[in-house]
C-alpha cells in the first residue's frame, strides 16, 4: 500500500526537499502552499498523514490543525522554524502527533513519518500481536486494527491518545508517572512537558465523557495517573 502524504508549507524549497525524500521512501505526495489550500486538498482527497508547517501567513498550521480535528484524526507532523517550547506544546496539545524543527534532516523526517504510519497500520490478515485486543469495563482497544471503542461506540483518537490508552490497558492496575506515559506515547525521543501530557489526558477524558464515561483515567495525586473502572455513568 502506497501512503499518500500532504505537505503544507509556504516555502517552495522546503516542499521540494520533503517531496523528494518521501517519494524516495515510496510514498505519494500532494502539496499545498498555504492553510486554505491545505483544507481544500484535504477535503478533496484525505491523505494518510499531513506534514504541516506552523508559521504560514494568515491561516497558519495551528489553525489548519484545529479545523481538521473537528472532523478527522489524520496524523499530523508539525514543522516549525522556531524551537520554542510554546510551539511544541501548543502543536501537540491541539492534536499534533509529532514535531520537527527547521532546519531538519530529510532522513529524520521520513523516519518520523514512518513511525507514525506504523503505529496506525493494521496487521496483515491471519497474524497476531503479542498483546491482542485489550479491554476493561466497557472500554476496548485493538492494537492490531488501531481501533478503540466504548460500549460499542467508536472513539476517534489521535495516535498519541491511542498510545496512552493502550499503555494503561496493558498494565491496568499500574500507576503511571508522566515520564512513563511520555515513553509509551512518543516512540521517538521527543521532549514534551508535563503540561502536554496533562493536555492529552484531558482530551482523552473529554472524548470518553462524550460517550457517557467519567471514570476512564484516575488521578493519583503526587504520582500520576491510573486506569479507572471504564464504566458508563449511572
Amino acid at each position: 500500500m502506497t501512503h499518500r502524504i500532504l505537505i503544507v508549507d509556504d516555502d517552495l524549497h522546503i516542499r521540494e526537499v520533503i517531496r523528494v525524500a518521501l517519494r524516495k521512501a515510496g510514498m505519494s505526495v500532494a502539496e499545498a502552499r498555504d492553510g486554505k489550500e491545505a483544507l481544500t486538498r484535504f477535503a478533496d482527497e484525505p491523505p494518510d498523514l499531513i506534514v504541516l508547517d506552523i508559521g504560514m501567513p494568515e491561516f497558519d498550521g495551528l489553525d489548519v490543525c484545529r479545523e481538521i480535528r473537528k472532523s478527522s484524526d489524520v496524523p499530523i507532523l508539525f514543522l516549525s522554524a522556531r524551537d520554542e517550547e510554546i510551539d511544541r506544546i501548543l502543536g501537540l496539545e491541539i492534536g499534533g502527533d509529532d514535531y520537527v524543527t527547521k532546519p531538519f534532516s530529510p532522513r529524520e523526517l521520513v523516519a518520523r513519518v514512518n513511525v507514525i504510519l506504523r503505529r496506525l497500520a493494521p496487521r496483515k490478515a491471519g497474524t497476531r500481536t503479542e498483546t491482542g485486543a485489550l479491554s476493561r469495563g466497557h472500554l476496548s482497544v485493538d492494537p492490531e486494527q488501531h481501533v478503540a471503542a466504548f460500549a460499542g461506540e467508536p472513539l476517534r483518537l489521535t495516535a498519541i491518545e491511542f498510545g496512552i490508552l493502550r499503555a494503561f490497558l496493558t498494565r491496568p492496575t499500574a500507576v503511571f508517572n508522566r515520564e512513563q506515559i511520555m515513553s509509551a506515547a512518543y516512540q521517538l525521543n521527543i521532549q514534551v512537558s508535563d503540561r502536554t501530557i496533562d493536555s492529552h489526558i484531558r482530551n482523552i477524558r473529554a472524548k470518553l465523557a462524550a460517550v457517557n464515561c467519567d471514570n476512564v483515567i484516575e488521578t493519583v495525586h503526587g504520582v500520576g495517573f491510573k486506569l479507572g473502572r471504564c464504566e458508563q455513568q449511572a
